[in-house]
């Protein structure tokens, strides 16, 4: 079941007299319970197609189905509500209140929704002990290692039960030890049934998805199995390589 549906989408922004195409006719499909790494160099267009997934902007034309609702004919309030319960957001630099306890960031966006408010303290316990911070719920972002805080990142992004996860570089910020942890984290979702797409520039990171969709120039390049990708972009032959199964 496709979860995502994008359809000749382009975006153009106009800087000064030129017009840039950021994004030019990007069709896309994904799948429920699909691991996806979006790649691509500065400029490609992969943090505009971010920017589109998240309804954080809209496209300049073509369509946008989440969940079987077109975004594209939606009005700013209803953006805003797609937002808030249907994505999940993991960003580089965390995005953390400083003064709010990990209990109390990870409840935000169950105040502003109109259903999930009542409650909202016992489910951010829950998904705190999911990512592993079950013994740091009281404890402020400053008494949290990096990991740490991505992990009540990542509790935040989850406690809608969003439709799709969507990370961007969210190992930026990390180093490699705590990079894993993380990274393991996100392969336990993924194995738990949860859709996750992730924005990164490294190809060590990319290989944890089960397909690489790669950018340039505002275009899809390709949308390949992960193993197909790295043995295309590596040079390196894989012999008898299949598409990666949806919950493989």
């Amino acid at each position: 079941m496709a979860v995502i549906r994008l359809r000749d989408i382009t975006k153009l922004y106009r800087v000064g007299v030129e017009q840039i195409r950021a994004l030019d006719g990007v069709d896309l499909d994904v799948n429920q319970n699909e691991y996806v790494a979006v790649m691509g160099t500065s400029g490609s267009g992969k943090s505009t197609l971010m920017n589109i997934l998240g309804c954080l902007d809209r496209p300049s034309s073509g369509v946008y189905e989440l969940d079987g609702r077109v975004t594209t004919r939606m009005g700013g309030a209803q953006l805003a509500r797609v937002r808030n319960e249907r994505i999940g957001f993991v960003f580089q630099s965390f995005e953390l209140m400083p003064r709010l306890t990990a209990l109390k960031n990870v409840e935000l966006p169950l105040i502003y929704s109109p259903t999930g408010w009542w409650g909202r303290g016992k489910r951010a316990r829950e998904v705190l002990t999911t990512v592993g911070l079950g013994d740091r719920m009281h404890h402020k972002p400053n008494q949290l290692s990096g990991g740490q805080r991505q992990r009540v990142a990542i509790a935040r992004a989850l406690i809608n039960r969003p439709a799709i996860l969507l990370a961007d570089e969210p190992t930026g910020n990390l180093d490699s030890r705590t990079s894993e942890e993380i990274l393991a984290l996100f392969d336990e979702l993924y194995r738990t049934g949860q859709t996750i797409i992730m924005v990164t520039h490294e190809a060590d990171v990319a290989r944890h998805a089960r397909r690489v969709v790669r950018m340039k120039d505002g275009k899809v390049l390709s949308d390949l199995p992960t193993e197909q990708d790295a043995a295309r972009f590596s040079g390196t032959p894989v012999a008898h390589a299949e598409p990666a199964e949806v919950g493989a």
